[in-house]
């Protein structure tokens, strides 16, 4: 069949009419949608939130219209350890302190990045992958750990948000238009036959557009603050810092000590190397995004280690993939569609990276497991940042066959991974391609 004919289209209709199942499934489909229709009950009641092992976390947070899970998932693991001291029972580190400067230095980043490659056509395939998403929303967690390096964190009391940080696309928008302007100043600057000096001269007076558009848009980040509130005994606490001094005394950790394990099964990415991506960052001068390859057995075992230990887990994750948000379920059979459409998806997670199907695109937090009577984890449970309206009260369940076909990476303390994989980490990382999936941004 080279064109689709009147026969075949004849064909078609009389198979598809051939089945009551169909017209059962088009009855449902055209009424409820499609998940609606596919909701297995008998998963809805056999998944509950009921753990061996389990974090108290605190109250759940709202991302609300941005992309940036990615930054409210490492919010919400590192503000645990600034409950635990000093006695709260809640508190959220701001979140539009690390969105002003991201969008800052990722401007920076973008602009250096334009610099770097005025020899490459317009056209190209690396310039129209630059020009695509200058500074969206996403992120991962080394750049996340850069910023936080750079600028500390303040509790959220300190910088709250505003309409544009918790809606972004407005302002995006118009931070995407002044980049893609600055970026063809710069480009055509290069070919009349400016230094690269004198680019980056340019390039400064184009970061002071930029952050005043911030600043009206977010607020100015505070240099010193004060912060006010009442422990869990109701003992009121007054601490006057800077961000860094913040992060220093009531977080307290060592970020080179956390780094990123992935499972990419595919054949262009060996096991147990290190991988990095092209054109991939924020802070120019920070840390570079660097994954260790391992199977995703090892990525679970960690994980637990580190929970058993009583600290909650970043991860990201295709978080679209069979799963059911308004119920909070992650579940390869919480949707019967297969059933539904009379058809089978049976491509592997391998085939789904190297297809376009499937990649990393939200971070949320492990924040408990089940282990059952040998050990072995049968579900997680998951700290989201879609508010409490979602799951049971924001949280999520996962079971680990989910884990196993959509997770795609974690962030742990080496002291948790084996002295073989602490080894294997410290390989210089092979450079990925720019659009490589695994260069995804969580959102």
């Amino acid at each position: 069949m080279v064109t689709i004919t009147k026969e075949n289209l004849a064909q078609f209709e009389k198979d598809f009419d051939s089945n009551d199942k169909n017209r059962l499934a088009l009855n449902a489909v055209t009424a409820n949608g499609i998940n609606e229709s596919a909701i297995n009950f008998d998963r809805v009641q056999k998944d509950n939130h009921s753990f061996s092992i389990l974090i108290d976390a605190g109250e759940i947070t709202n991302q609300k219209q941005s992309g940036r899970c990615w930054m409210f998932a490492s919010l919400n693991v590192m503000r645990l350890e600034v409950m635990k001291k000093l006695n709260l029972k809640n508190m959220e580190l701001s979140q539009n302190y690390p969105l002003f400067w991201d969008k800052l230095e990722k401007s920076n980043y973008f602009l250096e990045n334009i610099i770097e490659t005025t020899d490459q056509e317009t056209d190209s395939r690396l310039i129209s992958f630059l020009l695509k998403d200058p500074l969206g929303d996403g992120g991962q967690w080394d750049m996340f750990a850069g910023l936080v390096e750079k600028y500390g964190v303040v509790p959220k009391d300190c910088m709250k948000e505003t309409i544009s940080s918790s809606a972004t696309s407005a302002m995006d928008k118009y931070l995407t238009l002044k980049l893609r302007e600055f970026a063809c100043t710069l480009r055509t600057a290069a070919k009349e036959g400016k230094t690269k000096k004198q680019l980056q001269e340019a390039k400064d007076d184009m970061l002071k557009t930029i952050y005043n558009m911030l600043v009206i848009s977010l607020g100015k980040p505070p240099k010193h603050f004060v912060y006010e509130t009442r422990d869990k005994d109701n003992k009121f606490i007054r601490i006057e810092s800077t961000p860094q001094q913040f992060f220093k005394d009531y977080v307290g950790w060592d970020l080179s000590d956390y780094i990123s394990l992935i499972n990419a099964p595919t054949a262009d990415k060996p096991y147990n190397n290190t991988y990095s991506v092209q054109y991939l960052g924020s802070v120019k001068e920070g840390r570079k995004v660097k994954y260790l390859n391992l199977p995703i057995q090892e990525l679970k075992e960690v994980a637990i280690k580190q929970l058993k230990d009583g600290k909650a887990v970043w991860f990201g994750s295709d978080v679209g993939q069979f799963s059911e948000k308004n119920k909070g379920l992650m579940d390869m059979k919480a949707l019967d569609v297969e059933n539904l459409f009379s058809t089978t998806f049976p491509m592997t997670k391998a085939q789904r990276l190297d297809y376009g199907e499937s990649l990393m695109t939200h971070a949320m937090v492990l924040t408990g497991v089940n282990l059952d009577e040998k050990g072995k984890p049968n579900r997680w449970r998951v700290e989201n940042s879609w508010g409490d309206d979602k799951g049971e009260k924001g949280f999520f369940i996962m079971t680990d066959d989910w884990f196993d076909e959509y997770v795609y990476q974690v962030v742990v303390n080496k002291k948790y991974l084996t002295d073989t994989q602490n080894k294997d980490f410290e390989k210089k990382p092979i450079m990925l391609k720019p659009w490589d999936p695994m260069g995804s941004l969580a959102r």
